[in-house]
């Protein structure tokens, strides 16, 4: 392995889940039954198939074999985006994610280097999301994936900012995926679509809510990355910026030049188009993307080193895509 490539992007589901212990009635609580065949599962959510999914989701030995294929040194692993469960109990939340960072940890500690974490809290009580932020920070995580809402309450409200102060001070990275997006029912087409055209939208609200709540422009030192590009943020950002420097309050709200604040967010590359690439480098800097697949769902990015390489980039440059950007987000120095 040459490119030293580091994939940000990438999920694990448990090979199993124990069963429902807590004391509500009607819980979403997640479960896996057999597939088609040995190497697939169905994860059961209320009594139905959300996703069928691989054994990458949790065999080290075949997630080794695509990184060795797609040339990718490490992975980061996050839970998938569904087991964040933002919509159970907080207790029932914390319990689950329990289950979910000890997989995770195990996964990492068995990986020879190869693999790091990021876990999940039940930021739908932000005190008890900070509290296990700071137990898994002490456990050698390297911070936490978080969705883009909490119920359909945006991420950059105030009711979160604590959580967000706790993760600068802690030196916590913040890996951003779009969840359950606003505008599904407005959807023509098959179940998958909210994920092809929603999310981008999805994640750009998300930004520029965590930048009018002030968060970005109060915690200079936070690391938070945003899955699949930032969506459309870049195209949204020069809108933005007409309107913060034409309305009243904007400035004041945000602490800072949006377009200042976004150069120093990060985001994965899993846009699946060079064109969309060098806008995004243009745009937020070659310091601030690093490489993201998507691994090991359907719609992943099975060849992100050859398409940083398509780009023909500087040397210099395209050690920044491949590794050293991911090493900075996740607090490893540059």
């Amino acid at each position: 392995m040459t490119t030293g490539a580091t994939d940000i992007h990438t999920h694990i589901v448990p090979a199993s889940f124990p069963a429902y212990a807590g004391r509500h009635a009607d819980v979403r609580w997640p479960s896996m039954a057999p597939a088609h065949d040995c190497h697939h599962c169905n994860v059961m959510i209320a009594g139905k198939v959300f996703r069928t999914v691989s054994d990458h989701c949790w065999s080290l030995e075949r997630r080794l074999e695509v990184m060795e294929a797609a040339r990718v040194e490490r992975q980061v692993l996050s839970p998938m985006p569904e087991l964040l469960s933002y919509w159970l109990e907080a207790e029932d939340a914390e319990s689950l994610g329990r289950h979910v960072n000890d997989s995770i940890a195990t996964m990492v500690a068995d990986g020879k280097g190869r693999f790091a974490g990021l876990g999940m809290v039940p930021m739908q009580d932000p005190d008890r999301a900070a509290a296990e932020l700071e137990r898994l920070m002490a456990m050698g995580f390297k911070g936490v994936e978080i969705g883009t809402n909490v119920n359909g309450v945006s991420i950059g409200d105030k009711r979160y900012a604590a959580f967000f102060a706790t993760a600068e001070r802690l030196g916590a990275a913040i890996f951003v995926h779009a969840l359950h997006p606003a505008g599904t029912e407005r959807l023509v087409g098959p179940p998958n679509m909210p994920a092809l055209a929603l999310f981008p939208c999805e994640t750009s609200t998300a930004i520029v809510s965590l930048m009018m709540g002030g968060i970005i422009g109060r915690h200079p030192q936070l690391r938070i990355a945003f899955s699949h590009g930032g969506g459309v943020f870049g195209l949204v950002l020069p809108r933005f910026m007409h309107g913060w420097k034409l309305v009243p309050g904007m400035k004041e709200a945000t602490g800072g030049s949006p377009a200042e604040m976004a150069r120093r967010l990060y985001y994965d590359t899993l846009v699946y188009d060079a064109d969309t690439l060098r806008f995004l480098i243009e745009r937020f800097g070659i310091t601030q993307l690093c490489i993201g697949t998507d691994h090991p769902f359907t719609i992943e990015e099975t060849e992100p080193v050859a398409a940083v390489e398509r780009l023909g980039l500087s040397a210099a440059d395209q050690a920044f895509v491949l590794s050293g950007n991911a090493r900075r987000f996740l607090g490893e120095g540059a």
